[in-house]
């Protein structure tokens, strides 16, 4: 189904059965699959691939040579049918690629509202990307990463596949990340180390300067005490469990991992 407003280019190929939004804009030879869901407002700019089982939300803008719904690259995929959900008010830059979901691991790769996706960065099947995220150039997502609410990654980096990004966490520009990232967490270098919180974004999420210096505290005392990450946690938790943040922070790191925590020093794990 075509909308009465929609502005489809000649020599764009729009397939039987793709549900194309209200004042929709499809540029020159872009290609949008019979199972794709344009919602309103979504552009196309031109030569954008939009296949599988793809929904983009509304008021969203793919720029020239975007894959997105691509089957995932993955040697157990069979071509079965799987998602592909990307939310509203998202920048998808030149040459993006999302994948949709294995059908082993819930198949659906999901993207969040207003986040922006720089040249040639790569979303991998069955990650979950908050919104008000940003992937900068040449950023590459494993499959199944999480990533939270307001996370930027810097260019070139690279994300291990199962790897949690906690929210507001940056990632230094090609920084390999192969653990977990703590709410706030700043993490560079190769192999990735934990080296402190971004305050920035701390203050940006409307924090205080109380609450970031108790953060900071607490945090040091975790990553940096004699003990073990969760050994200290759990002798600071009670003190601090109603401070927001810090109660966050803490069921990050109870929560079941599959790749153990990033940490300040190498040798610490949790």
């Amino acid at each position: 189904m075509i909308s009465s407003s929609a502005m489809i280019h000649p020599s764009a190929v729009v397939e039987g059965g793709a549900r194309i939004g209200e004042g929709v804009s499809v540029g020159p030879f872009c290609l949008v699959g019979s199972k794709v869901t344009l919602q309103d407002g979504v552009v196309l700019k031109s030569h954008v691939a939009v296949t599988g089982r793809t929904s983009v939300g509304r008021n969203t803008t793919v720029f020239q040579g975007a894959v997105l719904g691509g089957e995932p690259q993955n040697v157990k995929y069979r071509g079965e049918e799987t998602d592909l959900t990307i939310g509203s008010d998202c920048i998808i830059r030149e040459g993006v690629t999302m994948h949709t979901g294995m059908p082993d691991a819930g198949g659906r790769t999901t993207v969040g509202d207003r986040s922006m996706f720089l040249a040639c960065s790569h979303v991998a099947h069955d990650c979950h990307i908050g919104s008000d995220v940003i992937l900068s150039n040449n950023v590459m997502l494993g499959g199944h990463v999480v990533v939270g609410d307001r996370v930027i990654m810097g260019g070139g980096a690279a994300v291990h596949q199962f790897c949690r990004i906690g929210h507001h966490a940056f990632i230094g520009g090609l920084a390999a990340c192969s653990l977990d990232v703590i709410p706030f967490g700043m993490l560079n270098g190769n192999p990735g180390v934990l080296g402190g919180l971004n305050v920035i974004g701390m203050a940006r999420a409307g924090m205080d300067k109380t609450e970031i210096h108790t953060v900071r505290r607490v945090f040091k005392r975790i990553f940096h005490g004699e003990g073990t990450i969760r050994d200290n946690m759990a002798a600071l938790k009670e003190e601090y469990e109603t401070v927001a943040i810090l109660a966050d922070m803490f069921a990050f790191i109870e929560a079941d991992s599959h790749r153990g925590l990033a940490s300040a020093a190498k040798e610490k794990r949790a």
